[in-house]
């Protein structure tokens, strides 16, 4: 079976590890392991009771034969939407590195502020499908509306509270990082706090690979240095999940297609 390709964020680390390691049809997941996929190694090891095969560079990845599905993945940085050319520019750097050893990619993304806007110009001389994750006819605006279900619930909560801080499972785990790498840089605590002060709730999106009450225990400081309020919206895993099975029938027909092929 060919191999698929993710190139997702770190803030997605555990619904990709959740997604990959409960399905049947995967073999074999390697990763390429970095500094910013610790995280994913970790979750898949828990979620599956073993660690995942792991490479330092993309030239080591040998796949193996096998009659089921292998995944190639590779996290990126985290925060880079703060700066929408350094976001488009590393990722489609990625995804022409990684296009050398894989059939197909699936972005762990959103439009991300529109750097992932029109992605099949983007990516048109990448030589293989790159899939950019849909809820029906748009592309998800970026990871908080892949969880919370479109754009549709994302406006809806914009418009309850402006001062809104969305929190997905994984900016429980980053915010800290996220707040005072990317937003802040170096300056002191009391400057986060001024580039912060319209915000007046951190709401809350648990699914599956995060229930509410370790999202709730991950942003008590947060809350606290911050002076917000927590709310919660339960969020889901049904656009990834759809979006991966479409992504897995696209390889399965391909391949039905050259096996046809093959026969005449």
């Amino acid at each position: 079976m060919p191999t698929i390709g993710i190139i997702t964020c770190q803030i997605l680390e555990l619904e990709f590890s959740h997604l990959l390691v409960k399905d049947p049809d995967v073999t074999s997941i390697t990763v390429l392991r970095d500094h910013y996929s610790e995280g994913i190694i970790e979750a898949l090891g828990q979620n599956s009771g073993s660690e995942p095969e792991t490479i330092l560079y993309l030239g080591e990845y040998s796949p193996e034969l096998s009659d089921r599905l292998e995944v190639l993945v590779r996290v990126m940085e985290l925060g880079l939407h703060s700066v929408i050319k350094k976001l488009r520019d590393t990722v489609v750097k990625a995804v022409f590195e990684m296009a050398h050893y894989v059939d197909i990619i699936f972005l762990g993304y959103g439009l991300c502020g529109n750097a992932l806007d029109q992605p099949d110009e983007l990516f048109a001389n990448a030589g293989l499908p790159v899939f950019l994750p849909k809820e029906t006819f748009n592309h998800v605006d970026d990871c908080v509306g892949l969880i919370i279900g479109g754009r549709e619930n994302y406006y809806e909560e914009q418009c309850k509270q402006a001062g809104t801080f969305f929190m997905n499972s994984g900016f429980t785990r980053h915010w800290k990082d996220l707040i005072h790498k990317n937003i802040c840089g170096d300056k002191d605590l009391a400057m986060s706090k001024r580039l912060m002060a319209n915000y007046q709730r951190s709401l809350l999106l648990p699914t599956p690979v995060m229930g509410e009450d370790e999202m709730m225990a991950n942003v008590r400081e947060f809350n606290d240095i911050y002076g917000l309020r927590s709310e919660v919206r339960h969020g889901s895993l049904e656009i990834l999940e759809k979006n991966w099975e479409q992504v897995k029938g696209f390889v399965k027909d391909g391949l039905d297609q050259s096996n046809q092929i093959g026969k005449h």
